[in-house]
């Protein structure tokens, strides 16, 4: 069904805005009225759709938080005009209106809406809580540029297990993008090896903080950091050293052997699905999977030979936290 997104401010939004809301949240799932008008409203861009007649039929709203992550909320269409690819719409075109200006977009998703979300790229990152007496989970999408992009030709774009197509890349943003939207759907591990832990591909804030919610998420948690050099690592703190050092027992860190066979293209392995592959250590240019049980596992045998005949990093152990 063909729609228009219209835009507004809270002060200049129509009646229908709150009338959607009003008739959605408070009359049909019983959500306090205090929980529902909040002090967001006022900063939010809020999003009108309507059918060719401006019949109102949903609407959403979009506000970013002070670390520049996007947040879509209060998404709701009216009963007699769902199933029909509205709310889909909706959620594309805010998708589409964030990506150029945040590196993350999230939202609070009540639990039978999951489905709904990944087929645009959202996974979950959170455990259920309650809100308003409704079961929800916190789901993001950490590449929104690329799962844009994909909308139309996927069904459920950077999502692991689900998205079954190769992402190809040829440059670092778009590596980088696909690098964390893997790492942050590790449910219990991720096996990296590479020439060296380069500053500017893992010494990052967002990579570190991924790494560190699956390292802490359970016991059986596990990072293992395969690199032929740590020489770089001594002369500058790098934040997953730092971080290693913390949690030594869920994030090991290796050097290979040179006296045994190892591998010449770097490659990431998340949970036994998710594989990010370069085809040399000098340069940005590879593939990602989402879906690829058969080459990680392949890869994962590679990585657990050369892991087995790797040293510790006498040196690593020896810095001061």
């Amino acid at each position: 069904m063909t729609v228009r997104i219209r835009k507004y401010s809270w002060q200049l939004a129509p009646g229908h805005i709150r009338d959607i809301r009003q008739r959605v949240f408070i009359e049909e799932q019983q959500v306090p009225p205090e929980l529902e008008w909040d002090e967001t409203d006022e900063i939010a861009d809020h999003f009108l759709a309507v059918l060719p007649d401006n019949t109102p039929v949903g609407v959403a709203r979009l506000f970013s938080s002070l670390n520049e992550t996007a947040h879509i909320g209060r998404m709701a269409i009216l009963p007699e005009h769902r199933g029909k690819g509205i709310g889909q719409a909706l959620l594309h075109h805010l998708l589409a209106e964030a990506a150029g200006q945040y590196d993350e977009v999230r939202l609070s998703a009540q639990e039978h809406a999951i489905p709904f979300y990944q087929r645009s790229g959202f996974h979950v990152c959170s455990d259920v809580y309650d809100d308003a007496g409704i079961p929800h989970y916190d789901m993001r999408c950490l590449a929104p540029e690329l799962a844009v992009t994909a909308l139309e030709e996927r069904d459920h774009p950077l999502l692991l297990e689900e998205d079954r197509q190769s992402w190809l890349f040829d440059n670092e943003t778009r590596m980088l993008a696909l690098m964390d939207s893997l790492a942050g759907q590790a449910g219990q591990r991720i096996w990296l090896y590479d020439r060296l832990l380069e500053h500017d591909l893992y010494d990052r804030f967002r990579f570190r903080e991924l790494i560190s919610a699956l390292a802490r998420r359970h016991r059986l948690s596990e990072v293992r950091l395969l690199i032929h050099d740590d020489k770089p690592l001594i002369k500058r703190r790098h934040q997953l050293v730092e971080l290693m050092r913390r949690l030594p027992s869920r994030i090991e860190l290796k050097l290979v052997n040179d006296d045994y066979p190892v591998e010449d293209q770097p490659f990431i392995l998340i949970d036994r699905e998710g594989v990010l592959y370069r085809h040399n250590f000098y340069k940005p240019e590879g593939f990602c999977n989402f879906s690829d049980s058969g080459r990680v596992k392949l890869l994962s045998e590679v990585f657990q030979r050369m892991w087995d005949a790797g040293r510790s990093s006498i040196e690593l152990r020896q810095l001061p936290l």
